[in-house]
């Protein structure tokens, strides 16, 4: 399939962080093989109206029952990756947290790892640079 034939989503992502280390998820089984089981920076879909610190907002609320201000998100990358089904554009923010109560709604497992350890997980493509990115940021 063509790209411009492609289905576009835009989507927002947390990077939640916990002292000096940061929330990994994994994805159960889904639609597509190629993103199922893999780790993740938790987030969803921006819906029409919302900024994309509301949308992040929401989307930790119904994902995981955790409250995040908006105003204590920090933009951190942007991604576009295109799948063989669909192409994402994905904002990823920080934020820090106190060691939140998790409720896992989406996700099948989570890890608090440091920077130096993500790259050890099997992440879903997109999120790849991001871990690129949060390993070189917080590397000694």
């Amino acid at each position: 399939m063509k790209e411009s034939t492609l289905k576009r989503l835009e989507v927002v992502a947390a990077i939640l962080l916990n002292e000096d280390k940061i929330l990994c998820a994994q994805r159960g089984e889904g639609k597509y093989n190629y993103i199922s089981y893999k780790y993740e920076f938790p987030g969803g879909k921006i819906e029409p109206g919302e900024s994309q610190r509301q949308a992040l907002r929401r989307e930790m609320i119904e994902e995981m029952d955790i409250e995040i201000e908006t105003d204590s998100m920090e933009f951190f990358y942007t991604v576009e990756y295109t799948y063989p089904d669909f192409h994402v554009e994905m904002h990823a923010y920080l934020c820090k947290v106190d060691m939140p109560s998790i409720n896992l709604k989406e996700h099948m497992n989570i890890v608090w790892l440091k920077s130096n350890e993500l790259i050890h997980l099997d992440w879903a493509s997109a999120d790849v640079p991001i871990v690129e990115a949060l390993i070189e940021k917080y590397s000694c």
